[in-house]
């Protein structure tokens, strides 16, 4: 890793450093942008290093707040997110900022966002994002409707398939079955499963989930297979024990004879005084967005 990893728009920001800190914070950020889905907590912690090392450049403030973002530290994310805003006056991440006052517990304020001008200068996926955003505050208002209207725009209706497309059609989905609308949630469910072609949804589980199909876990059907197996081993063992000679290392005392006359056999365990019994089994491992969590990128999707 040497930092070139990066996009050339942040790394030509990066210039206004001394070469041996430019290169420090740019390999900060390149695990910023590494960690960022799979560990967010590392992610955040390699911002942190970034941030104080360059806290004035703008592309480091931005990776901060989508670090903190994704480890679900909302009041700090919207706070960095507010810094590199001021410092571009770009209005891109306007939807992310308004999520953050979802995160916080703020829905109304988001809302507010979304009427604000600033939406107006945003890109095609920026307005989606805050329709998305938009329409997950309704639904934290216990306003489900309304989410479903917001929700309803050319973008949704259109065939075309765009980066938003699968996480539209998700989110409609999702609003439509919270409203027990199971067979139109059904259909768009479909849909978001045609148009998502890097799995950045679970629309097929969710799919299979309304038409009843069960998914069994490999592994767990191997594990129950064997437990069935040992148990009829185990049931044949006593069947046969009857019949069966004394195991190995055993021998059978002289008969005797109770005080009825019934005749009775002891075992008796060959004698080894170097022999050492064991026991004990070895424990056996425990088997391993809600879609209103908050992403690594983008605004918050929604979910009942």
């Amino acid at each position: 890793m040497t930092g070139e990893e990066l996009d050339s728009g942040v790394r030509q920001e990066l210039q206004s450093l001394p070469k041996t800190l430019a290169e420090d914070v740019a390999k900060n950020l390149v695990m910023v942008a590494r960690l960022i889905d799979e560990d967010p907590e590392g992610a955040y912690a390699y911002s942190k290093i970034a941030l104080r090392l360059a806290s004035r450049v703008a592309a480091v403030r931005e990776a901060a707040g989508f670090a903190a973002y994704a480890h679900q530290v909302y009041g700090e994310a919207l706070a960095e997110f507010r810094a590199a805003r001021r410092m571009t006056g770009n209005v891109e991440l306007w939807p992310v900022m308004a999520d953050c006052e979802r995160g916080l517990g703020r829905p109304e304020k988001a809302l507010d966002m979304a009427g604000a001008p600033e939406v107006g200068k945003l890109d095609k996926a920026g307005q989606v994002e805050m329709r998305l955003v938009a329409a997950g505050a309704r639904r934290d208002l216990g306003q489900l409707d309304a989410a479903i209207v917001t929700l309803q725009s050319p973008e949704l209706a259109s065939n075309a398939v765009q980066p938003w497309t699968a996480r539209l059609r998700y989110a409609y989905a999702d609003a439509l079955l919270a409203a027990e609308r199971s067979g139109e949630a059904r259909e768009w469910f479909a849909k978001a499963v045609e148009s998502d072609r890097d799995g950045s949804t679970d629309a097929s589980d969710r799919l299979a989930e309304l038409d009843g199909i069960e998914f069994m876990d490999a592994l767990d059907e191997d594990v129950d297979s064997l437990d069935e197996y040992t148990q009829l081993d185990d049931s044949g063992d006593s069947d046969d024990s009857a019949t069966a000679s004394a195991p190995v290392g055993v021998t059978e005392a002289p008969t005797d004879t109770d005080e009825d006359g019934e005749a009775k056999t002891e075992a008796v365990a060959d004698a080894d005084p170097d022999a050492e019994t064991a026991s004990g089994a070895a424990d056996t491992p425990a088997a391993p967005d809600s879609p209103e969590a908050p992403g690594a990128h983008g605004a918050r999707e929604q979910s009942s």
